[in-house]
C-alpha cells in the first residue's frame, strides 16, 4: 500500500480579514478568517479565509456566528469544543503495519489514513509544529485544527513528547484529553479530525 508523503508549502492571499460579514452563518458558507461560534451549543471553530464552516462537530447543527473578544465566557466549561478520540476500528492495526513496512527511511513518522489511503509526515529532530498555519512542519488543513496547534518534540536520546500549543480544541493522547505527554510508537495523537499516530523505523 503506497504511503503518501506531505511537506509544508505557502500560500498566498490566506491572512486577510473580511470586514462587512453577516450576522449568523450557515454551514457551507465561506465567512472568512476568525473565530465562530454554534448557535446551539455554544461550540467555536477557528477558519482560514477560505475554509468552509461545516456541521457543528459537537451538535450537528448548522448556524454560526463570529466570536467576538468581548463575548461573555460560558456557562458552562464543557461547552468548548473537545474531539473526543473515535474507538480504534476493526483492523485499524493492520493498515499501520502496512504502512510502516512501506516507509524505507529510518526515522519517525505521524501517520494517518485519508479515504482508505496511509499519509505520513516525517519528524525531524527537534521541534516539529502541528497546525493549520501554512508555516506548521505538520500542516493538517482543516477547520478542526488551529493555526498553531500542537508541538512535537523529538531530542537525541530522550522520548518523544508533545506539548498544546495554546489550541481551541485542545490535544488528545490515546483518547485521553492533555496539555502535554510523551509519545511511543503506535500511540494515537488526536488533533481536531485527524488521528495520528507514531510509528518508528
Amino acid at each position: 500500500m503506497p504511503v503518501t508523503y506531505f511537506r509544508t508549502g505557502r500560500r498566498k492571499g490566506r491572512d486577510h480579514l473580511i470586514s462587512a460579514a453577516p450576522d449568523v452563518h450557515e454551514t457551507g458558507a465561506s465567512p472568512g478568517l476568525g473565530t465562530f461560534s454554534c448557535l446551539q451549543c455554544g461550540s467555536q471553530l477557528s477558519l482560514d479565509a477560505s475554509d468552509r464552516l461545516p456541521e457543528c462537530p459537537r451538535c450537528g447543527t448548522s448556524r454560526f456566528r463570529r466570536a467576538s473578544m468581548f463575548d461573555p465566557p460560558l456557562e458552562h466549561p464543557d461547552q468548548t469544543l473537545e474531539f473526543a478520540a473515535t474507538d480504534t476500528e476493526p483492523g485499524e492495526a493492520d493498515w499501520i503495519e502496512e504502512a510502516r513496512a512501506d516507509l524505507s527511511d529510518p526515522g519517525r513518522y505521524l501517520i494517518y489514513a485519508e479515504a482508505g489511503e496511509p499519509r505520513a509526515f516525517r519528524l525531524d529532530e527537534g521541534w516539529n509544529r502541528i497546525g493549520r498555519s501554512a508555516a506548521a512542519d505538520v500542516r493538517l488543513d482543516d477547520p478542526t485544527v488551529s493555526r498553531r496547534h500542537a508541538l512535537v518534540v523529538w531530542e537525541p536520546g530522550e522520548p518523544v513528547r508533545v506539548l498544546d500549543d495554546r489550541s481551541l480544541n485542545g490535544i488528545f493522547l490515546n483518547g485521553e484529553l492533555t496539555e502535554w505527554g510523551t509519545l511511543e510508537d503506535g500511540d494515537e495523537l488526536s488533533i481536531g479530525r485527524y488521528h495520528l499516530h507514531l510509528v518508528e523505523v
